[in-house]
């Protein structure tokens, strides 16, 4: 599960993990659990589905019903699904580009529609039912802060990577989702990203010293032109993605 502040390049970083992986003989699902990101697919290079997980189950009211009727009854999961693998996930939901998959739990579609609780839970539940075999793997991003820790969607998770650019939010988050994730006996570790010599030592004075650093990746003006026209950045190569991925695997 990939987390951090907005803009600190949790999606870039996902793409880049997942088309590292795919290259290296996995299969990956990536899994959109940001109601507000419009654009993950691009950044991968992938074709949006046809629907949403959640549009595919009857949309947000469907699932809202779900959910009130557990909170009436003091239960804490949807229980929704059954326990599932990457090969039961239908074509409507998902689309492959050969061994990477691609998934949106749901999005924001109008405005006074709510909030994204429902999508929180679906997450949740999806994640918990899901099983992967080896060499698959599922990368998990999410919505920008921390409230998915808090809506249990870190329940279903193996590893916990937080995004750390230079700036204080970004540390004080890194630092909080530390402590949420060693609360809930989650392993965890951050990534330093748009990173320069300068700025490397301070990030490190500034994060938790029990926190591990899986990777530091330099800032790239070829990747920000690359966001910037809503290009995939799968023609990109960055070495240290094999070390983080031995560190998380």
């Amino acid at each position: 599960m990939i987390s951090g502040r907005g803009g600190c390049g949790k999606s870039t970083i996902v793409s880049l993990l997942a088309r590292k992986l795919k290259n290296n003989g996995n299969r990956i699902l990536v899994v959109d659990c940001d109601e507000s990101n419009f654009g993950l697919n691009k950044i991968l290079g992938i074709e949006k589905p046809k629907k949403t997980l959640m549009n595919n189950l009857g949309g947000k009211l469907a699932v809202r019903d779900k959910l009130l009727e557990i909170v009436q009854k003091d239960e804490n999961h949807l229980n929704i699904f059954d326990v599932m693998s990457l090969d039961d996930l239908s074509n409507d939901y998902v689309t492959w580009d050969d061994n990477l998959g691609f998934l949106e739990i749901g999005k924001i579609e109008h405005s006074m529609e709510g909030c994204a609780c429902p999508m929180g839970a679906l997450s949740r539940d999806f994640l918990n039912h899901l099983t992967i075999n080896e060499n698959e793997w599922i990368l998990v991003d999410t919505e920008a802060g921390i409230e998915h820790f808090g809506r249990g969607v870190l329940e279903g998770a193996d590893f916990i990577i937080a995004i750390v650019d230079p700036s204080e939010d970004a540390i004080l988050l890194a630092n909080k989702a530390y402590k949420l994730s060693f609360e809930n006996n989650k392993n965890f570790g951050v990534i330093l990203n748009k990173i320069d010599d300068n700025l490397e030592e301070i990030l490190k004075s500034k994060l938790d010293s029990n926190i591990a650093i899986l990777g530091i990746i330099n800032y790239s003006s070829d990747i920000a032109m690359l966001n910037l026209q809503g290009n995939s950045v799968e023609s990109v190569s960055i070495g240290v993605l094999d070390d983080i991925i031995t560190c998380i695997n």
